[in-house]
């Protein structure tokens, strides 16, 4: 059921930061798909930006997503097909291997990255940006402490 937008200064906090999120990644989503990225899902870039660097297992994956070694596995599987992630050897030997980016991965953090500060740009005309920044930074310390919690992927 659709709500009118008027109704928006009565939402609780909580409600109103979802909304907020849901109109940026949407946005975000759709100039992604028209950049031709429209094989991926939100999840995906979480995924990336959680291998970004020398990758990870599959296990390490899921405890920093937040979800479980087998929902990691099958994101994993569908990167792997789409040719956006690949398995190596694990450089402590064994039967262990780190999951990688590949080059096509890397380019869309690269479009994603520029995406986003594009929008934000944009945003900041609309909107003093840094007061909200700065509010969302001091609501996460405030209630999160020192540790960030898992920010788990969106399917």
């Amino acid at each position: 059921m659709c709500q009118d937008v008027g109704m928006l200064d009565d939402l609780e906090l909580v409600f109103l930061l979802g909304h907020g999120y849901n109109a940026l990644l949407g946005e975000f989503v759709r100039r992604l798909d028209a950049a031709g990225y429209g094989d991926l899902r939100p999840a995906h870039g979480f995924v990336f930006q959680a291998l970004w660097g020398p990758g990870k297992t599959a296990s390490e994956l899921a405890e920093h997503l937040g979800v479980t070694k087998q929902a990691a596995g099958q994101l994993v599987d569908e990167l792997e097909r789409r040719g956006y992630v690949k398995r190596v050897a694990h450089p402590a030997g064994g039967r262990r291997r780190l999951v990688v980016l590949t080059e096509a991965a890397e380019r869309h953090l690269r479009v994603a990255g520029e995406t986003l500060h594009q929008l934000e740009r944009e945003l900041a005309e609309a909107i003093p940006l840094g007061e909200l920044r700065e509010g969302l930074v001091t609501l996460v310390r405030t209630l999160s402490g020192d540790h960030l919690p898992p920010l788990r992927p969106i399917w």
